[in-house]
């Protein structure tokens, strides 16, 4: 039995992990600020914040899983499919770092380029489609 991941898969995991690992900031920030009591026992999920980075953060990781939900499918199907091509493996590390600078941009409200980094990872899941499809 082959253990390896492919190139799609690896960056796959990395793209999960990245994406689980994009809320601690703003945790650790509703846990200073609301106290360990409050943030822990909150039935309502208070996610009122007095910093505006927080707030993007958390939009930014909430932007990050609704795209996931796209990525994840989709190279789980070329994966199955054993439709892995280069385009599609150069395509899943775009993804991941668009996602990334993505993430950084939108927390730190870097004006003007967290549109791009979203269109970016967007060409880079359109390939995984279009690869799927057999028109690349």
């Amino acid at each position: 039995m082959n253990n390896t991941l492919t190139t799609e898969l690896f960056w796959l995991t990395m793209t999960i992990t990245m994406t689980a690992l994009m809320r601690g900031p703003y945790i650790i920030n509703r846990l200073i600020e609301q106290g360990m009591g409050q943030a822990l026992l909150d039935p309502q999920g208070d996610k009122t914040t007095q910093f505006a980075w927080a707030k993007r953060m958390m939009q930014a990781h909430y932007n990050a899983i609704e795209n996931l939900a796209i990525f994840a499918p989709l190279v789980l199907i070329l994966h199955v499919t054993k439709m892995s091509t280069g385009y599609t493996t150069m395509a899943c590390i775009v993804y991941f770092y668009a996602r990334l600078a993505h993430y950084l941009l939108y927390s730190f409200g870097v004006p003007g380029l967290r549109t791009p980094a979203f269109a970016i990872g967007f060409a880079a899941q359109l390939v995984l489609i279009l690869t799927l499809l057999n028109i690349l």
